[in-house]
């Protein structure tokens, strides 16, 4: 009964000094003003895979206090060597429950919404993004990334999109740019042209990539025969990734948005 009661005591106390505590260290460096713009941030992220779930990692302990996760997949054995909720023990699981759960843990107090559902023509009105005031793509799918990206930049909120982490080692060569300045991406590229043959986005927007683009060297699985420089329109070709690269890509995502509430402008001059 000792122990219960104590238990109960230990943890009305961590929450406790919580909010008050677990972002000092942020504040001293951002100030009171920014930290209250980011703790009231109201952020939706699409794609909480290799890129995403890190991104959403930096985001909570950053001190956003309000994120939408917004994912279909549940987690896969291969997903484990790059992707933040996946272990031997989370198997079969949502992607969105378990980031969820990790992040409340974090920060107890934000309010954190899981969604598992893909972004698509017919879920696209769901999302209401113009209650946000910052939109995060992480899709790996070009004809779900194309559409979201269309709808995102006729909103008022500001807009960051990944292009593709796979097929890299060298993370000296993750970069940022304005969308239509990134080079030597396939994504990015594949993006572009559907784009000219349709709509253009309504705004430029900034994004996280790499140019380098190294070959698959085992041919294990029957997927990865295909050409590791095409994208398809509903899922992106299986390819090899590492997470060093993959939390990269989601930490700079977190930072486009950090560094926008901070300064007041955005990352890179678009």
């Amino acid at each position: 009964m000792l122990t219960f009661v104590l238990s109960i005591c230990i943890n009305h106390v961590s929450i406790m000094y919580q909010e008050k505590d677990i972002f000092g260290r942020t504040e001293l460096l951002v100030g009171a003003e920014a930290m209250d713009k980011i703790r009231k941030s109201r952020v939706i992220l699409f794609g909480v895979g290799g890129v995403g779930s890190w991104c959403a990692e930096s985001l909570i302990r950053s001190g956003v206090g309000y994120l939408t996760l917004v994912d279909s997949d549940c987690i896969t054995i291969t997903n484990i060597n790059r992707q933040l909720p996946a272990t031997t023990g989370t198997v079969g699981q949502p992607k969105v429950d378990v980031l969820k759960t990790r992040l409340q843990t974090i920060n107890p107090h934000a309010t954190i919404t899981a969604i598992q559902a893909a972004y698509t023509a017919k879920t696209s009105q769901l999302f209401q993004l113009d209650s946000y005031d910052y939109i995060i793509d992480a899709i790996d799918s070009v004809e779900h990334k194309a559409r979201l990206i269309l709808h995102a930049t006729s909103t008022n909120a500001s807009f960051f999109s990944s292009m593709g982490a796979a097929l890299k080692l060298d993370a000296s060569r993750i970069k940022t740019a304005e969308f239509w300045k990134v080079h030597g991406c396939p994504l990015a590229a594949a993006l572009r042209q559907k784009f000219k043959k349709n709509t253009l986005p309504a705004k430029k927007f900034l994004c996280v990539f790499s140019d380098e683009v190294l070959e698959n060297k085992s041919a294990s699985s029957s997927a990865l025969s295909h050409n590791e420089s095409t994208w398809d329109e509903r899922k992106a070709r299986i390819n090899g990734a590492m997470v060093h690269i993959t939390a990269i890509f989601g930490f700079t995502l977190a930072g486009m948005l950090i560094q926008d509430i901070v300064s007041g402008t955005q990352t890179i001059r678009i």
